[in-house]
């Protein structure tokens, strides 16, 4: 099943909702885009690559429910509907990246109005196709980084959940397990809404790679005594230096395995590398409800006391000199990043 798919007989996009695992695993239907980005911003459906098919897919709900005749009224329904869904959330660049796509591909649209809809489906399908294959290709070039009987950290998720299917670091470890290398996989628990232990430890379960979850705050130790040889995440935007910003605790983990010499590596599909930010410092970091930190329950009691405050950014950058390469879907990237970087860059054609 993937992650996030169009039903074509009930003409409605369907997604599984991630809060609700590993209880119990079940797939929300929509058929608004308002319900999407809605959905977008209640992380049902999370991870940049997914979030951008979401969005793709969204675009093609508000095609079904535009009531313009023209296909310039169609037209700007749409540019309004994208600029709901780009506003969801705003650090995963993979969100406007799908948007522009779909809408440069109907920008100049000749044909009857109900074409033009049809043509929204049809390239929110190809997004969602290819981020499979894309995948796939990243999953094969990873895992050449991975040897047998390695240990590996990973943070947050990064498997077919976050993708339509198969996934971006997490899928470079699928890759080397399905190779017949054995991997071991520490989860960091990825607080504050646990997505390493509550939806990587569920993938691996699925794929039968042997796992323990461990704390965030513990990485550190696996690191200095030796007990991980490679760290792996993936990324929810690249700066053009290479400077990457994935999910809080990243910077981190990154730290603790540059210390320790122990290779870090960010796997992205090309279309989260954003050529023009020149630096992670110009990337836009979402900062979510306090909720998140605060309602947190240890043992059914609430941790944090009554009237606490609380910070909680949803991701922070690490620099690009932490960084030993960045997997793509055309290869492994070496730095100089600011000079490997644009050779991989496809343009949106």
């Amino acid at each position: 099943m993937r992650t996030v798919f169009w039903d074509y007989d009930r003409h409605e996009l369907k997604m599984i909702d991630q809060r609700l695992l590993p209880e119990r695993l079940e797939v929300a239907s929509f058929r608004e885009h308002r319900s999407v980005a809605q959905a977008i911003t209640d992380m049902v459906v999370r991870g940049a690559p997914a979030i951008g098919a979401a969005a793709a897919f969204g675009l093609a709900l508000a095609a079904r429910e535009s009531e313009a005749s023209s296909t310039q009224g169609l037209f700007a329904d749409l540019q309004a509907a994208a600029s709901l869904l780009r506003s969801a959330r705003p650090t995963a660049v993979n969100l406007a990246w799908a948007l522009e796509r779909v809408l440069k591909h109907i920008a100049d649209f000749a044909g009857p109005v109900e074409e033009m809809r049809q043509a929204v489906l049809d390239e929110a399908q190809r997004i969602a196709d290819e981020d499979v294959e894309i995948n796939k290709r990243m999953a094969r070039h990873g895992a050449t980084l991975i040897e047998d009987g390695d240990t590996v950290i990973h943070h947050c998720n990064t498997g077919a959940l976050a993708t339509v299917d198969w996934g971006t670091a997490l899928g470079v470890i699928r890759m080397a397990h399905e190779q017949g290398k054995r991997v071991h996989v520490l989860v960091d628990e990825t607080r504050p809404r646990l997505q390493g232990a509550r939806l990587t430890a569920w993938e691996l379960s699925q794929y039968g790679i042997p796992y323990e979850i461990i704390s965030d705050n513990a990485a550190g130790y696996f690191l200095r005594t030796g007990q991980a040889q490679k760290v792996f995440f993936g990324a929810d935007r690249v700066a053009a230096n290479g400077d990457v910003a994935n999910k809080i605790g990243t910077y981190m983990l990154a730290l603790a395995a540059h210390d320790n010499n122990v290779p870090a590596y960010s796997v992205v599909p090309t279309s989260t590398i954003d050529l023009s930010l020149t630096h992670g410092g110009l990337i836009p970091i979402e900062e979510r409800s306090p909720d998140e930190v605060l309602e947190l329950r240890l043992m059914g009691r609430r941790v944090a006391p009554e009237g606490a405050r609380a910070r909680n950014p949803a991701f922070d950058v690490t620099p690009h000199r932490l960084i030993t390469a960045i997997v793509t879907e055309n290869g492994i990237v070496y730095p100089p990043f600011d000079t490997n970087l644009p050779n991989v860059v496809r343009p949106i054609s």
